[in-house]
């Protein structure tokens, strides 16, 4: 008797993904943006530092913590993950440089996987670190969004 309302549970769950996914694709949300439930993010951060050193990046979130090798001027790391079923998926890096480390939040759900946020929604999120803190770039090709390091 549990095994079938298990088994009923999981097919009205999945049917209910299924259905909601499909509304957003069909409403104003594009699949190409990655707002669909469980959408795959792509990070991807750049050296932009203007005294051409290296750039330590060193990025976590509850369940990873990922440390790159140094960046060179002009080069890039990226990872990929999808956003939880709660969307309260948030993953801050810290920055190192010459005598500078810089924490930011590089990808947090309420600004990078929500419509109705000043940046929007990014599948591919891509950053240039600068000194004067990270710019995220826009899909539309405009001026990218820029944030002040945090004091």
């Amino acid at each position: 008797m549990a095994s079938s309302t298990y088994q009923l549970f999981i097919f009205v769950l999945i049917t209910f993904l299924v259905i909601f996914e499909t509304s957003l694709a069909i409403g104003n949300f594009s699949p190409v943006d990655g707002n669909l439930l469980f959408s795959p993010k792509h990070v991807v951060i750049y050296n932009t530092l203007n005294s051409h050193e290296g750039l330590v990046v060193h990025c976590r979130n509850k369940e990873k913590d990922l440390t790159f090798p140094a960046i060179q001027s002009q080069q890039s790391v990226g990872f990929s993950f999808r956003v939880n079923l709660r969307r309260t998926t948030t993953y801050t890096c810290t920055f190192s440089w010459a005598g500078n480390v810089k924490t930011f939040d590089i990808f947090r759900t309420d600004r990078d996987d929500n419509s109705k946020s000043v940046c929007g929604i990014c599948k591919e999120c891509i950053w240039y670190i600068n000194e004067s803190g990270p710019c995220r770039v826009r899909r539309d090709g405009g001026a990218p969004y820029c944030f002040q390091w945090p004091s």
